[in-house]
């Protein structure tokens, strides 16, 4: 069986053509195999697919009278304890969160893949949802156990409809990555391309469905019950983690969003980003065969920094590609995370990463000559796991493109008005009763300078004004602020000494430049009245605009720090 090949940021795969698909897609630029004028038969249902999906999603969780019986069981043998020992010994008292979120975690990795997969989506909500239940659902990001070579290779060969000799010259037994829904595993075609092949879990399609009909039928009992916040709440978690799991089902979707999101990036002008191609005949409901990437993980900073990768470059790229996407073509990678983002030196794309003009200079890169800087060199972001990707709809795209020019002019009753086309606020809500109630009119109030007391008080007061105008969190949302954390997450890992200011105000110049005419026609605005507000953004980060010229992801990070450490010494009970 062919070794693993070492991670070293250099592409090794053993076969190559000229690659004449560029124009299709944001790919490798030594690709294994070309995509040009090849019908791809498996693209062929994947709208169909999308809309019956679609249809399937309300009965999926829509409450049983009675839920799947044995699944059931199987549940509520291990929930009930978790549950009922925590209502006995840990509601009301400091302990609470934390205990409830300890016990949620243990009884996911007791129940398997669906539920582990449940946590795991939650690990990624930082800011979403609690930080204790967040933390929890963290450590299940690895507990997911392989299923056994035999098994995989029994899905493969059904699915593909060869011996797997027939198809791969060499297949690695032990797998890459696994992971609830599916795994990973490296082989080598008979042709002699390197390619990473995800299988999906044997059962796992019926597993989900009969767990989702659980989750859906045990949901309305929880509400009021467990102190999650309300945008968050238990009926309305199930229905977002169905929508957002049954298109990872089916890895035919999975490839057609990698081609879709390679195109946006070309329609972009951004061939910064790396897209693997998926292959043009080997790619089914349960088997995914696609071009391997060999990279830097995203937190190797000092591997690309060894390389002369401006690691500042890299992540402000990252974060212009995905709002870029979002914005103007409505589609974005929804998973953002480390293990789905690489970085790979010496590709450098046909425009490099991040023109000067657009992004401005770079204060963390040591100069070329300086003792102990790697000579400049130039990368690509390179992207995998594309079954979680945002779709929307124009009314949801020019939604979001009104909540980003918004909060860039500090326009507080345009983004309130955002976020209710996004679905967060019912359509008929009162924009100005919504501000008055949440205090939005006045003048920002900096949480460093509250007491703990104040600090607890006045976020309740918000939650509950949230609560009785029937806030809730849809899926583009979730997504979207699930990948806007990570970025800023990023941000601290990659370049924590970046001027948050002069990032988000070369973004917004980025736009308005480049874009302006464009969103300005599409809002039904002049496009002279988009103006950056400076002063309201400093304000919005709760440091006095008078006083503070610049704000670094550091510095960011301690104020944060001293906001979590005021709320933990008022822990009033759930």
């Amino acid at each position: 069986m062919a070794e693993l090949v070492p991670n070293t940021g250099n592409d090794v795969t053993l076969n190559r053509i000229p690659a004449d698909d560029l124009h299709l897609g944001s790919f490798s630029e030594n690709p294994p195999w070309s995509l040009a004028g090849r019908e791809l038969i498996w693209r062929r249902p994947v709208a169909q697919l999308r809309a019956a999906q679609a249809r399937d999603l309300p009965n999926l969780t829509r409450p049983p009278r009675l839920p799947p019986a044995l699944r059931a069981l199987d549940v509520a043998r291990v929930l009930g304890p978790a549950f009922g020992t925590w209502f006995l010994r840990e509601r009301g008292t400091e302990r609470s969160r934390a205990g409830l979120s300890r016990r949620f975690r243990v009884a996911a990795e007791r129940l398997g893949p669906t539920y582990i997969k449940l946590a795991q989506i939650i690990s990624a909500g930082k800011g979403v949802f609690p930080d204790e239940l967040v933390a929890e659902c963290r450590k299940c990001r690895d507990q997911v156990s392989p299923v056994p070579y035999a098994d995989i290779v029994d899905v493969v060969e059904a699915e593909l409809g060869q011996p797997l000799h027939k198809v791969f010259r060499t297949f690695q037994p032990t797998p890459l990555a696994a992971a609830s829904i599916a795994q990973v595993h490296t082989a080598v075609l008979r042709t002699g391309e390197e390619v990473v092949v995800k299988v999906q879990r044997p059962g796992i399609d019926s597993l989900i469905r009969r767990d989702l009909k659980v989750l859906s039928w045990l949901a309305p009992f929880l509400v009021g019950r467990i102190p999650f916040t309300a945008l968050a709440n238990p009926p309305a978690l199930v229905e977002l983690f169905a929508e957002t799991i049954i298109e990872e089902l089916d890895f035919r979707l999975e490839a057609a969003n990698m081609l879709d999101i390679a195109e946006m990036f070309v329609k972009l002008g951004r061939p910064n980003f790396v897209v693997p191609r998926p292959h043009p005949t080997h790619v089914t409901k349960r088997v995914l065969v696609m071009e391997r990437l060999h990279g830097f993980n995203f937190d190797d900073v000092a591997g690309m920094k060894a390389a002369g990768v401006d690691t500042a470059e890299v992540v402000q790229t990252a974060m212009l590609g995905f709002l870029e996407g979002a914005f103007l073509h409505g589609v974005f990678h929804g998973d953002l995370h480390g293990g789905n983002l690489f970085v790979l030196a010496g590709e450098a794309g046909r425009t490099g990463l991040g023109a000067p003009d657009e992004m401005g200079k770079r204060s963390d890169k040591l100069p070329e000559g300086q003792p102990g800087a790697a000579p400049a060199t130039t990368a690509r972001v390179g992207l995998v796991d594309f079954g979680i990707t945002g779709r929307l709809s124009e009314a949801e795209r020019l939604a979001f493109l009104r909540m980003m020019m918004t909060a860039t002019m500090n326009d507080i009753k345009g983004q309130v008005a955002a976020l209710r086309d996004l679905g967060a606020l019912p359509p008929d809500t009162d924009i100005g009763a919504v501000i008055a109630d949440l205090g939005l009119d006045k003048p920002p109030i900096d949480p460093t300078g509250m007491s703990p007391e104040e600090l607890v008080s006045e976020l309740q007061r918000i939650l509950k004004a949230l609560l009785g105008y029937g806030a809730r969190l849809p899926k583009p949302l979730m997504l979207y602020v699930k990948n806007m954390i990570f970025l800023d997450g990023a941000i601290g890992t990659l370049a924590p000494e970046l001027d948050m200011f002069a990032v988000v105000t070369r973004i917004a110049t980025h736009f308005a430049t480049a874009h302006g005419a464009t969103i300005a026609a599409q809002l039904g605005v002049s496009p002279t009245s988009w103006e950056m507000d400076l002063e309201g953004l400093k304000a919005g980060f709760g440091v006095d605009p008078n006083e503070t010229s610049s704000l670094t992801y550091a510095e960011l990070q301690e104020r944060r720090a001293l906001i979590q450490r005021r709320l933990r010494r008022h822990r009033p009970g759930d």
